[in-house]
């Protein structure tokens, strides 16, 4: 499985938000410098993550961005989903290749089995448990 640069900026870009907003909206250019992400590069990002009302946003002065929902229900699968535009795929069925050996591959029925795997691990995490996560490692470090 591939998850690409966009998928790993949008879960980071969405703990950022979840740990800086507390209910107020949170300007794109915070996260942004927060996260080392090009600015227009995130726009997109929240603009696929606002169609799929996993983030809310809030035009005018102190405006920006909010979770749509609570942070414990948005997990990192969704998230990663989302951005991408597709879910990752690993095995050869499910992913459109052809390779012309899929009706004697002994393996396939492991890639099959390693993508479900993958796909519930993702699922498992929500943006409040890395947030959680990130919070308690800062304060292990003294941040």
């Amino acid at each position: 499985m591939k998850i690409t640069t966009r998928g790993r900026y949008a879960v980071m870009a969405m703990v950022s938000l979840a740990a800086s907003s507390r209910g107020n909206p949170v300007p794109i250019q915070t996260i942004a410098k927060r996260e080392s992400i090009p600015e227009p590069y995130l726009q997109q990002l929240f603009l696929r993550l606002r169609k799929r009302n996993i983030v809310k946003s809030v035009r005018g002065p102190g405006g920006g961005f909010i979770l749509a929902r609570d942070p414990s229900g948005i997990t990192v699968g969704e998230i990663i989903r989302t951005a991408e535009g597709k879910p990752a795929r690993v095995g050869c069925r499910k992913s459109g290749r052809a390779c012309g050996r899929i009706d004697r591959c002994r393996t396939q029925g492991m890639w099959d089995a390693l993508e479900v795997r993958i796909e519930e691990f993702l699922d498992s995490m929500s943006v409040q448990d890395l947030f959680e996560e990130r919070r308690e490692t800062r304060e292990e470090v003294g941040v």
